[in-house]
């Protein structure tokens, strides 16, 4: 009696031993446990730590509730302006609601990076090149909207979504590197300029004020000759001043203009040509009456 007694508490405590063992359940930190009750959901949802069901009759879905980090594969497509570019993204996203994670979609993965994959393509379609090369921040809050309207019925919620990178054909390259050179040579031109127009300026007060202190010329001739002969050059070079010039001019106009020589009349000039020729000489020709004469 007392050994039928013992094999059957054995076999009793065997019994519960494996009924715990099938029974019991850990639920980490970060997961939470979706238990289905011969196939129907049960209201409660199993916190994180040690939990237990009915074996074969419960079943236990752990869900994870961590920010899921899933990069969108680049989509390719024609902006508003008519370029085509390929862009790519990522989304951050968590489960809130583990019943409806489980219960109202197949797989909540598959199912936000294809949401995410679509929009990417919708944005792509509704913005131009400039929106996505400096106005992103603006594109990634438009993307993000349109990623989380379907998903909070599935219980997840949508933390944060944004575009990588942005790949343009190398015509369009070359064409925005011209653009921004261009740009960059006008800007360049037009603060020449502006600094050009401000000397000008400048130099038209300081010969205003040399013109009134005539002084102040000289001055800065003497410090322009010293500043030359500071860098201990074998050769100086000193300006003439222009004024000294015209100083000369006056003095030399003021003291008179020189005598001038009278000149002959045009008659006493024009002499006939008759009186300006030498004497004419005698003939030697055979016949004549000198040669004659010479013959005699």
């Amino acid at each position: 009696m007392v050994e039928e007694l013992v094999a059957a508490g054995a076999t009793l405590a065997s019994a519960g031993v494996v009924y715990v063992m099938a029974a019991a359940r850990v639920v980490k930190q970060y997961e939470r446990g979706v238990v289905f009750r011969l196939g129907r959901l049960r209201d409660e949802v199993r916190g994180p730590g040690f939990t237990m069901i009915v074996p074969f009759v419960d079943r236990l879905q752990k869900v994870n509730m961590q920010v899921v980090t899933m990069p969108v594969p680049a989509q390719e497509g024609i902006t508003r302006d008519n370029v085509t570019v390929r862009v790519d993204a990522v989304v951050y996203f968590k489960v809130t609601g583990p019943a409806e994670a489980v219960v109202k979609v197949e797989d909540y993965r598959f199912a936000v990076a294809q949401m995410a994959q679509t929009s990417l393509r919708s944005i792509i379609g509704k913005s131009e090149l400039d929106d996505l090369l400096s106005n992103r921040e603006k594109l990634n809050q438009g993307l993000e909207l349109m990623i989380d309207s379907p998903a909070v019925e599935w219980g997840v919620t949508i933390d944060r979504v944004e575009i990588k990178d942005v790949s343009l054909p190398e015509t369009m390259k070359r064409s925005m590197a011209r653009q921004a050179e261009a740009d960059r040579e006008r800007r360049a031109r037009v603060i020449n300029a502006d600094a050009e127009l401000q000397a000008s300026k400048k130099l038209a007060e300081a010969a205003q004020q040399m013109a009134d202190t005539p002084a102040a010329l000289q001055l800065r001739l003497l410090q322009t000759v010293t500043a030359v002969a500071a860098e201990k050059n074998s050769t100086l070079v000193l300006p003439f001043p222009v004024e000294l010039l015209r100083f000369l001019e006056k003095a030399q106009q003021t003291t008179g203009a020189p005598q001038q020589v009278p000149q002959q009349p045009v008659r006493d000039q024009q002499q006939p040509v008759q009186e300006q020729l030498p004497p004419p000489v005698p003939s030697l020709e055979p016949g004549s009456e000198g040669a004659k004469s010479g013959q005699d």
